[in-house]
């Protein structure tokens, strides 16, 4: 079986949060924080692929979250919900934030599925480059070692 792609979706609007979990409960591992600071917790504590997050938010926008969430995981991907036209919101996002996409509100089930199935592919493109990378570093390492010991005898 194929392993569910975890979301995080934030929104301080509790209706949102139970409208999105409803919606992809059955297709994707789905956790939900009604704040930044709530969300960054949780970050901390959880495998998390993607992550979805409203811009209005009282004490925390959805662009100071992204932030901050570089700083404890800069790897799942990041999606920035807004039911406004603020257009320098977006610019910010994508600037500081670091976001994958910009959905507007209310969001279309469809859209929002396919942002976050093409979201979690880079996410997954990404990690399997780390991968490689990495056991070519080590594979790097063990042939100068043997290298070494080639020149030394």
């Amino acid at each position: 079986m194929e392993k569910k792609i975890s979301v995080l979706y934030v929104d301080d609007e509790e209706n949102n949060l139970i409208s999105f979990k409803a919606t992809f409960r059955l297709k994707y591992k789905v956790y939900t924080a009604l704040s930044g600071a709530e969300a960054i917790q949780l970050v901390k504590e959880k495998p998390v692929d993607v992550i979805i997050t409203d811009q209005r938010m009282p004490k925390m926008t959805g662009v100071e979250f992204l932030e901050e969430i570089i700083k404890v995981n800069p790897e799942p991907m990041r999606i920035l919900l807004t039911g406004y036209a603020d257009l320098n919101a977006v610019v910010e996002a994508v600037n500081k934030g670091k976001i994958f996409h910009y959905l507007s509100k209310p969001w279309s089930e469809a859209e929002l599925e396919e942002t976050i199935d093409r979201a979690y592919e880079v996410y997954n493109e990404r990690k399997t480059i780390k991968e490689t990378f990495s056991k070519l570093e080590t594979t790097n390492e063990q042939l100068e070692f043997l290298l070494r010991q080639k020149l030394l005898s």
